[in-house]
């Protein structure tokens, strides 16, 4: 431990201890223990990004609020959520920052909380989204023992995966001249367009695509014409759309890795990929996907020298074999299941950058694996939310009280046969990837029941549509 310090209670947040310290060589921690009323349970948080904070402490106010100790680590090294220059010819690094920093910040964690309130903890949760999502399926594949019950939310389970598909999306953004081809009013005018001809595969026009792979929009439909001059997309314009849609390919075809951006993600794909009013040079996440290459997935590292454009998509992605080593694909999850642990993976089907079909994947590799589906979702659930963006947000009812959901499945045998989430009107955006539970009814827009994959919801066909009580299961 480094530093002890207690917090007194401020507005609705509740006085805690504060208590930071590392495991070493360098996985530092930091450990909230509320000052009174501690449930008997221990919560870790995933962090996201490159790590390299304790920013993510933030995704513990809802469990302290509950009672809990709550602990996040910065994923073993100091730095930015951009900047991977702390793998640099450091191939231990990568590894703590995925597997062993939250294992090994469990253990640290747990055995304060013992010392500390001269017990230890009953039960013990996990959540992350994104890197926090890849450490949460780690901690199920290699850890099983660590917790009992784990939810994983945008989990980036191909990570060099998410890294090609951001690159091959922002050539295509920016054209043959790097000057961008699509401008926000393109992105725009194509979302429309596919929302109209695919919104109502749920039963109801609510601007949210059910299941976008039953989508049979094609780019080609916005075509300028002489008749249609304007409000349409160029030649060059459907040649980008088609490519992002599509995903990587060599040059005679050949895919490469799953696509990621399906039909009704269109909004995001600046945030992501770059492209209009956006530049390589002034997004960071741009720099994030090229520091990957520099300082990580190729062996030996090129430094900072190496530049995005010098990704081969004929040959490149065959150097990746040995940094595919840290993507959490593991299907047999027998140790987790025997341990009495239950998983929940959440992922947004508007999800641009992780992609929610590689998790659909998976999860169907684990039904094979484990024996059929009901053996599977006796302790593993996938949940698939439409028009959910990245780790929260989006079109569709992103807000969920996952934590509760997991209680009850851990702690009195209740497996969530549905979850709702709501869709909230936020003045803050921020809140929409950390949201305050029990929600404030005025701010809820409207409510969705989100089915364990492959079941999705159907609107009955009567009452309010804005209330989850009016749909049903509908059956793949």
């Amino acid at each position: 431990m480094i530093s002890t310090q207690l917090k007194d209670p401020s507005g609705d947040a509740v006085g805690y201890c504060e208590v930071t310290g590392y495991v070493a060589p360098s996985i530092g921690f930091l450990l909230r223990l509320p000052s009174d009323h501690w449930n008997g349970k221990f919560f870790e948080t995933g962090c996201g990004g490159a790590c390299g904070t304790f920013d993510w402490i933030s995704r513990c106010a809802e469990p302290l609020r509950k009672g809990y100790a709550c602990i996040v680590s910065d994923g073993g090294h100091k730095s930015t959520v951009n900047d991977l220059k702390w793998a640099y010819n450091n191939p231990q690094a990568p590894i703590d920052y995925l597997v062993r920093a939250p294992h090994v910040t469990a253990l640290a964690g747990k055995a304060i909380v013992e010392r500390y309130y001269n017990k230890a903890p009953q039960k013990s949760y996990f959540m992350g989204c994104s890197a926090g999502g890849i450490q949460a399926l780690w901690e199920t594949q290699r850890f099983p023992w660590d917790f009992d019950g784990i939810v994983a939310v945008g989990p980036a389970l191909h990570t060099t995966g998410v890294i090609i598909n951001a690159l091959w999306a922002n050539r295509a953004l920016m054209g043959k001249t790097g000057e961008p081809v699509l401008g926000d009013t393109d992105l725009e005018l194509l979302h429309q367009a596919v929302v109209a001809k695919c919104d109502m595969n749920d039963g109801i026009k609510d601007g949210v695509i059910g299941d976008p792979r039953a989508c049979h929009f094609s780019p080609s439909e916005l075509r300028c014409t002489s008749s249609k001059p304007n409000h349409c997309l160029t030649a060059e314009q459907i040649e980008a759309v088609e490519k992002i849609y599509g995903g990587p390919v060599t040059s005679k075809g050949e895919q490469i890795v799953r696509p990621a951006a399906l039909k009704g993600s269109e909004r995001t794909w600046p945030i992501w990929f770059g492209g209009s009013e956006h530049r390589p040079t002034t997004f960071p996440f741009y720099r994030f996907v090229g520091d990957w290459f520099r300082y990580s997935y190729f062996q030996p590292n090129p430094g900072p020298t190496w530049k995005t454009e010098d990704f081969d998509f004929d040959s490149d992605y065959k150097r990746l074999g040995m940094a595919e080593g840290m993507d959490p694909v593991n299907p047999d999850l027998r140790r987790f299941k025997v341990a009495g642990g239950k998983l929940m993976v959440v992922t947004g089907w508007n999800d641009a950058i992780e992609g929610a079909l590689r998790t659909v994947d998976y999860y169907e590799t684990v039904e094979k694996i484990m024996g059929g589906r009901a053996e599977t979702q006796d302790f593993f659930r996938l949940f698939v939310i439409p028009g959910m963006e990245h780790c929260g947000a989006g079109d569709g009812a992103f807000a969920v009280d996952y934590l509760s959901y997991l209680e009850a499945w851990v702690e009195k045998g209740e497996a969530p046969d549905h979850l709702v989430g709501s869709h909230l009107r936020l003045a803050d955006p921020a809140e929409a990837y950390n949201p305050k539970f029990p929600l404030d009814p005025a701010k809820i827009e409207f409510s969705r029941p989100v089915y364990p994959y492959p079941t999705t919801a159907k609107y009955l066909g009567h009452g309010n549509p804005n209330d989850a009580a009016n749909f049903g299961p509908a059956k793949p």
